[in-house]
């Protein structure tokens, strides 16, 4: 941190802690939290969920942003329940309402697997598919159309969440973000890739420097393109975001995929393709990143293809991309 940004955050630090003291059931705490989270202070933060738990323990915002941060620091026994509240808001239950019940990690013969959250996420926990299908279980994933070719490797069965979706009867049905936990999910147990086909081989680098830019966290995770094109410009490098590649589906980018030796890229679906394709990876995160990522590591556990590279400041490319430009053994002019 700069000298005037820790001024700035040690600023709002006291105001915060001020205002939780006088307001302990406002939305302050979670600023609060989340203000030590930007900071890497995680035992703070944890802190601070924690005691506003206390005051509300059925409190699904506390107990969302208390599951990102163990989740964080891998702590999953603690973490999966609490993400469970993530599907909760004041009020509301966003569950899907099916007429067979959601699955609990119980024996059945067959399971649908309903979408949530985004691509990149759909496709880390397609890792579940087949080991279920190995205890004898009959899985149908609901998916929408950009992964409805790529699922179809996965040996289920694949329905297009288009139109109008009819839902076959099935013994039970779970969220596809809640399979890590049904599944007892530890740091030493994560079902590994490759499981979509790809693998090692082929020649250049695929690069991708910007997501969706409706991702509510798209202003930390998209390098600027003044900033992009000091990798861009290097030999070998084809850009990969859609609308230089023209692909319809993430199929068709896996096809792309397959002809690369390496990808490199900012945190979008496609980092989990290469991932689950086993396809050799450097990921490009910002100073926080998100929680799948972890804290202070350069790999993954969910992806051994990917290399991890993390600003050692907020909003700092630069330095991101002179290492990525050191460990291709072509130094930056």
């Amino acid at each position: 941190m700069t000298a005037h940004r820790e001024g700035r955050f040690a600023e709002a630090e006291r105001l915060y802690r001020t205002l939780q003291g006088t307001r302990p059931t406002s939305p302050t705490a979670l600023n609060l939290g989340l203000l030590l989270e930007d900071g890497r202070r995680w035992t703070e933060a944890e802190t601070v969920y924690r005691d506003q738990l206390k005051i509300d323990p059925k409190d699904p915002v506390q107990q969302r942003q208390l599951a990102f941060l163990l989740l964080r620091l891998g702590r999953y026994s603690e973490g999966w329940p609490l993400y469970e509240a993530r599907m909760l808001k004041p009020g509301e239950n966003r569950k899907p309402a099916l007429s067979f019940p959601e699955w609990r990690g119980q024996p059945v013969g067959s399971l649908l697997i309903a979408p949530e959250q985004g691509l990149g996420d759909q496709i880390q926990y397609a890792r579940y598919i087949a080991p279920l299908m190995a205890r004898g279980v009959r899985v149908s994933v609901v998916c929408p159309p950009p992964l409805t070719r790529l699922f179809g490797h996965l040996g289920c069965t694949v329905i297009p969440a288009e139109g109008q979706v009819t839902i076959p009867q099935h013994d039970a049905w779970v969220l596809t973000a809640s399979l890590p936990w049904r599944m007892g999910t530890t740091l030493e147990n994560i079902p590994q890739p490759p499981y979509l086909p790809g693998g090692e081989g082929g020649e250049g680098i695929g690069l991708v420097a910007r997501g969706a830019p409706n991702h509510p966290d798209d202003a930390n995770r998209s390098m600027p393109e003044d900033i992009a094109q000091g990798l861009a410009s290097l030999p070998g490098v084809r850009r990969l975001e859609r609308d230089a590649t023209g692909a319809r589906n993430l199929e068709e980018t896996a096809e792309i995929l397959r002809g690369l030796e390496k990808v490199i890229t900012v945190d979008t679906s496609v980092a989990h393709l290469a991932g689950a394709m086993g396809k050799p990876c450097w990921l490009l995160l910002p100073y926080k990143g998100d929680w799948r990522w972890m804290t202070g590591r350069t790999d993954s556990p969910w992806y051994p293809s990917i290399r991890i590279f993390r600003q050692p400041a907020p909003g700092d490319w630069a330095s991101v991309v002179a290492e990525v430009h050191q460990a291709l053994g072509r130094p930056a002019s």
